[in-house]
């Protein structure tokens, strides 16, 4: 085998691997030493993707762009195991009722935002801009709502479909999102702070050691033995998405029944959607090993919480870089006019509804409520903790643990709207049919939190 320079297949991985690296160790640089952007609350990885994103675009560094694509596809997914890998702690009181409604406001607010790109797509397409893809609209709640990965994963499928420039298109609404989720959410917070409803905290960049308490639970598998526990960890993840590719694979074959147009349609939103059937996996994967820990097959934990964790932080910082600077600026020519209109609506309205809504469900702390629920449906759940941070610097109040449980729930919640997304781009009809469901699955969504019972607790175990 030839290990020098000219065996490209060898080097080119490390070479564009070590780039990402640089790129977010000088986006960390410019983070800690500029205070415009540090009080912008950005995250290090949105600022890399932007800093890759401008590299590309002026050819200053050459990247191979299904790279790009690859990390974006496969970090959603990856992400997403290792937190469903995460064993359960203790749940406070009234937490499951808060989960459950927390739940429901995700998918009220992907449904909204569905409502918004839908009413902007087809208004365009029956006036000024006649060729327009008329299911963009779904793009917005991938965008904003979902990150980067799915707007990624269902662009792709929906340029296949006619929209040209659809890929592109999404993840650019996506990086919307996160300028979306810092900005508009910055000014918020010192709007409210004017007007003397809240006060900042101010508290900095939170640094400190790891307890024994934090990183391991009772009875788990030792730190290093015959395997490190790192090691186990990548095992169970990787196991998990293994299982994931057959298991769509057999899916896709199934969906082949239906006839070449459904069984595609429906096989690409399979491939496209991962990150559930991943996350439905490693959920297996976690019972299975508990079943076999209360027979006594295994007498230790295998999973750990704390390194899953910093595993799906990797795996989702190297999406977002990878993601937003995998953005093919030229296919958006033509396309900038409905991006802005996508861009600010979205960013808006979710605030809009969300004053309104989280005063309704997030009684004693609905200030922490909103501007998380806020940041996360705009960007992702860590720029709903950077806005948190702000108001509730120690997590005193649930809001934070309402982000990470009510994405779980949100899982069962958003099934109706995965089918709607395979079906808005089938004809025009289909489009309206999409849009007067969306509005329909919204109202059942704010009744349900509105009658729901069950109060949040008045503290919070959030780990960060």
């Amino acid at each position: 085998m030839d290990f020098s320079a000219s065996n490209t297949l060898l080097w080119n991985m490390v070479l564009q691997g070590g780039t990402i690296a640089l790129i977010l160790m000088a986006a960390n640089m410019l983070r800690h030493n500029l205070p415009i952007i540090r009080k912008s609350l950005m995250p290090m990885a949105v600022l890399g993707g932007f800093l890759l994103l401008a590299l590309r675009t002026t050819g200053l560094v050459r990247f191979n762009p299904d790279l790009l694509e690859m990390i974006t596809y496969h970090g959603i997914a990856l992400g997403f195991i290792a937190l469903s890998l995460r064993t359960s702690r203790e749940d406070s009181p009234g937490k499951e009722g808060a989960a459950v409604k927390s739940g429901a406001l995700i998918v009220s607010c992907y449904a909204l935002q569905g409502i918004i790109g839908l009413i902007i797509s087809l208004g365009l397409a029956y006036t000024l801009m006649p060729g327009f893809f008329k299911a963009a609209g779904i793009l917005l709640p991938m965008g904003y709502g979902q990150g980067p990965g799915q707007a990624n994963n269902i662009g792709t499928v929906y340029e296949g479909l006619g929209f040209t420039g659809g890929r592109s298109f999404g993840l650019a609404v996506a990086a919307a999102g996160y300028l979306s989720a810092c900005i508009v959410g910055v000014i918020y917070l010192n709007i409210l702070k004017r007007r003397r409803l809240i006060s900042l905290k101010q508290p900095g960049e939170i640094s400190g050691s790891v307890t024994v308490d934090l990183f391991q639970d009772e009875n788990e598998i030792p730190l290093a033995e015959s395997v490190d526990k790192m090691s186990i960890q990548f095992a169970l993840i990787l196991i998990a998405y293994f299982l994931t590719y057959w298991v769509i694979r057999g899916l896709s074959a199934a969906a082949g029944l239906l006839g070449e147009g459904t069984g595609g349609m429906v096989s690409s939103l399979l491939w496209g959607f991962n990150f559930i059937v991943g996350s439905l996996m490693a959920m297996i994967i976690g019972k299975v090993l508990g079943g076999l820990k209360k027979s006594s097959v295994i007498r230790r934990q295998y999973q750990n919480n704390y390194l899953l964790s910093r595993i799906a932080g990797l795996a989702f910082d190297l999406m977002v870089i990878a993601g937003i600077a995998s953005i093919n600026l030229p296919d958006l020519r033509g396309l900038w006019f409905p991006f802005a209109l996508f861009s600010l609506s979205g960013a808006f309205l979710t605030l809009w509804y969300l004053t309104w809504i989280c005063k309704k469900i997030y009684r004693g702390y609905y200030y922490e409520g909103l501007v998380s629920m806020y940041g996360m449906m705009t960007g992702t759940i860590s720029s709903g903790v950077l806005l948190l941070r702000e108001l509730d610097p120690e997590y005193q109040t649930p809001a934070a643990d309402n982000l990470v449980n009510g994405t779980a729930v949100a899982i069962l919640f958003g099934i109706p709207i995965l089918a709607l997304i395979g079906i808005a781009p089938n004809s025009t009809a289909a489009v309206w049919t999409v849009l007067g469901l969306l509005v329909i699955y919204l109202g059942l969504l704010i009744l349900f939190m509105l009658k729901a019972k069950g109060k949040p607790g008045a503290t919070s175990n959030f780990n960060h």
